[in-house]
């Protein structure tokens, strides 16, 4: 009797297992909506900086999939993308790369169809020949840190708006309207900057990398930098005792590398010119630190403006 029982729970166990399959199956593979819909895949957007990375999502919120190709941590100079990145990448609805020679393997995607060049809508800055002193030259004739200049930044968000609407009509005013948000806080970046920048004590900030063209341009100031525009540039003695006799000179009291670089060469110039050392973040990558911390483009803009402000004794 006993084992009767046992059989009759075990078959009513299998019968209802067959019936959750089965309606299961019957959802994902029927002409109905239900699941079906539910695990359509969104589109893939795929970029190669944080600064555009950042703007993407939130111009795009959960309608798409952006993903950032640089791994947390990754100097993007260096960056190689993995034969698994790569078919990712093939199978994009959208790569968007930053251009104007800053990342060479992006070069594949040139003639693909789903590539976007986002350097050749914005305003490129020529690259300083002071390169060839620090014994590095860069491949192209533009300094590729473009995403500093927040109008820059706005034709950006602008690009992506128009292609977005283009993959995902429907979402236009979604679009539009986190568009304009965003670029209301890349106004607001640029009148804090204005109005730090205006009155300063000194006119020059030194950093290990020059990747900070474009806000000195823009907002008033010199950079003189030990490697040039690749952070990985062996500076020549020439170079060093000319950056230690500026500090000096001016009496410039902190000076600045990024945190995707080491520190031992800004370090023994601060150790011999008797200065501070601090980090500068260009925003092309960041740190998983700085993930899951919330940073943002935004926050890190005000965060390189305290630093500057600071260093520069503006009032």
């Amino acid at each position: 009797m006993k084992t009767i029982k046992t059989i009759s729970i075990l078959l009513i166990l299998l019968l209802g297992a067959f019936v959750y399959y089965a309606l299961h199956v019957s959802d994902k593979t029927d002409g109905g909506e239900g699941t079906k819909n539910v695990q359509k895949s969104k589109p893939l957007i795929a970029l190669s900086t944080y600064a555009l990375y950042d703007a993407a999502k939130n111009i795009a919120g959960e309608s798409v999939e952006c993903f950032c190709i640089l791994p947390y941590g990754v100097e993007v100079h260096d960056f190689e993308p993995t034969p698994k990145i790569m078919a990712r990448l093939h199978d994009a609805d959208l790569v968007v790369y930053s251009g104007a020679g800053l990342q060479p393997w992006t070069h594949t995607f040139e003639d693909e169809k789903n590539g976007l060049d986002m350097s050749g809508y914005v305003k490129l800055l020529r690259a300083s020949h002071d390169e060839e002193e620090s014994g590095h030259h860069h491949e192209s004739e533009f300094d590729p840190h473009y995403w500093l200049d927040t109008d820059n930044m706005i034709t950006a968000v602008n690009v992506l708006k128009e292609k977005f609407i283009k993959l995902l009509p429907e979402n236009r005013e979604l679009y539009i309207a986190n568009a304009e948000a965003y670029i209301a806080k890349l106004k607001e970046i640029d009148d804090l900057y204005r109005q730090k920048m205006q009155t300063c004590k000194i006119d020059t900030i030194v950093v290990d990398h020059n990747a900070f063209s474009y806000l000195a341009s823009k907002y008033g100031f010199y950079v003189e930098s030990i490697s040039g525009l690749s952070p990985d540039a062996q500076p020549s003695a020439k170079v060093m005792g000319s950056i230690i006799d500026k500090v000096k000179d001016q009496n410039i009291t902190t000076i600045f590398f990024e945190s995707f670089a080491s520190d031992k060469l800004i370090s023994a110039i601060a150790t011999d010119a008797k200065v501070k050392v601090d980090v500068l973040q260009p925003i092309a990558n960041i740190t998983k630190d700085e993930s899951l911390d919330g940073s943002s483009y935004y926050s890190l803009m005000l965060q390189n403006l305290e630093k500057m402000s600071k260093a520069r004794e503006c009032r």
